[in-house]
């Protein structure tokens, strides 16, 4: 991962590749947002932008000579848009502009940083965005087959806050959420016939190796069955690839105060998805491969907890399996028997990411766990109500608002929707306790209830994140195109949260 680190040097004085200052769009054309730089340099770069295309926009990337007044090679200007009316800029578009500007700089071995970070919240942002930017996928690449360049190699963060213990904590904890999203997105981006429920385990027992305090227990195809999970084993059947059920568990270092509560995530690990005997069209399944996004991001925030020992006990439930047509698949109107005993009656076996879920939802249940989130790439239906980029959040009022506010604060965007009760009769079985589909339209909020049945009274939150999980159109901000490891920062956050009441 790209080396980062935080300098009070003046930005005229420090020698890199590049440095990176701050474009804003004001009334009259653009403005330079950034201290120290020679005057008569921004006067002139401010003068002749509508002739370079500089604009000032947000997610906008532009390179100028530095000249003779700079001791970096290249002046790098990266938007951020409007101010807000105070003067300011969110935190979060601190941190896609950082990101936007790093991913910009591929193939550079070193970056100054120098954007209007004036309190320890916007500079927390720039750090991490600058880290979640400088990321590549090329695992499957040959030698330069793709023309793309390694990372920027260093970058240093310009900052009069620099000396700061909050400084140096925020480039720590930074250091922490991109490398779990980094993993969770590298999860994502790995190729099915490599990553499969089996090596999918043997990736989050090799993680756990990494740091202090997780344990792992696997229960594979036949203890599934052997145990009642019923959902992990009816979705896998298909695939010659059995299914896995992973549990973490993490317990803070003996010594400081302990956790007054138990927490479990729980995420959908679908590693490949044909929608089963349901088969999808073919071009809905280039990008199943993502349908293991919610483990991928419950792993990499497990690590991330472990690795920032919060106070907190916390187990996660990873539900592993790949949804194939053969022989051996599970049927539309099958009935199975979901881990502590309800009913499904599968009327459609490409709505198997919600019964896979039931396993992992109601043995976190049973584990007596006070309140429980889960995530998942459930539901076409999401990206018809929120789109690509926007993530829905339902469950127990009080703990959905809690994931709201975690997400707000973490720069994640999710929307809370409702589970009414109107709905439930649209996913009653004429012979089981509950059918895994119902109609259309409302689809995201009937899965949401289907999920619901099987966590009874405990606290609960459910993410679907099926248009943000992966992101299939051109890079932006701290995003590439492919894995995003949405969810890993709202998780995070929410757990940080818990752990600071």
């Amino acid at each position: 991962m790209t080396d980062l680190s935080l300098s009070s040097k003046n930005p005229i004085a420090v020698r890199a590749d590049a440095l990176v200052v701050a474009t804003a769009k004001t009334s009259d054309g653009v403005a330079i947002v950034a201290d120290h730089l020679p005057a008569e340099l921004v006067t002139e770069i401010e003068a002749i932008a509508p002739q370079l295309g500089i604009t000032g926009a947000r997610d906008e990337v532009r390179k100028v000579p530095a000249g003779p007044r700079l001791k970096a090679d290249v002046l790098v200007l990266t938007g951020l848009g409007e101010r807000a009316e105070d003067g300011t800029f969110d935190p979060e578009i601190l941190r896609r502009a950082a990101g936007a500007a790093t991913r910009e700089l591929s193939g550079v071995a070193s970056a100054a940083l120098s954007l209007p970070a004036t309190d320890d919240a916007a500079l927390a942002a720039v750090v991490e965005g600058a880290l979640l930017g400088a990321y590549r996928f090329d695992k499957y690449r040959t030698n330069g087959s793709d023309g793309a360049e390694e990372p920027v190699g260093s970058v240093e963060v310009l900052t009069t806050l620099a000396r700061g213990a909050k400084a140096k904590a925020a480039v720590e904890r930074a250091g922490v959420v991109a490398h779990a999203v980094h993993a969770a997105r590298d999860l994502v981006n790995a190729a099915p016939n490599e990553l499969y429920p089996a090596t999918f385990a043997d990736a989050a027992k090799a993680a756990a190796k990494d740091v202090k305090g997780l344990k792992v227990t696997v229960l594979d195809d036949k203890q599934l069955a052997a145990g009642g999970y019923g959902g992990l084993t009816a979705v896998g059947q298909g695939s010659s690839r059995g299914p896995r059920l992973v549990k973490i568990a993490y317990a803070p270092a003996k010594g400081g105060a302990r956790p007054t509560e138990k927490i479990a995530l729980v995420g959908k690990g679908i590693t490949f998805d044909t929608g089963g005997i349901s088969l999808k069209p073919s071009a809905s399944m280039e990008t199943m491969k993502s349908d293991m996004a919610g483990a991928a991001a419950v792993l990499g925030t497990m690590v991330a907890v472990a690795r920032l020992g919060l106070p907190v006990a916390v187990t996660a439930y990873l539900c592993l399996a790949e949804n194939m047509p053969s022989g051996t698949a599970q049927r539309p109107s099958d009935v199975i028997t979901i881990y502590g005993g309800k009913t499904v009656e599968v009327l459609n076996t490409d709505a198997e990411g919600r019964v896979v879920m039931a396993d992992g939802l109601a043995s976190a249940v049973e584990d007596g766990h006070d309140v429980i989130v889960d995530i998942a790439t459930l539901t076409g239906a999401q990206m018809v109500a929120l789109g690509p980029y926007t993530a829905g959040v339902m469950g127990t009022e009080s703990v959905r608002d809690e994931v709201k506010a975690a997400a707000d604060a973490a720069g994640e965007l999710f929307w809370p929707m409702p589970l009414p009760d109107e709905l439930r009769p649209n996913i009653k079985s004429k012979v089981a306790d509950v059918a895994n589909s119902g109609p259309r339209m409302g689809g995201m909020l009937n899965a949401g209830l289907f999920l619901r049945t099987f966590v009874g009274d405990t606290p609960w939150a459910h993410l679907d994140i099926a248009g943000p999980s992966y992101n299939e159109k051109g890079a932006h901000g701290y995003t590439a195109p492919g894995g995003t490891g949405m969810g890993v920062r709202t998780l995070l956050t929410f757990l940080e949260n818990r752990a600071a009441k």
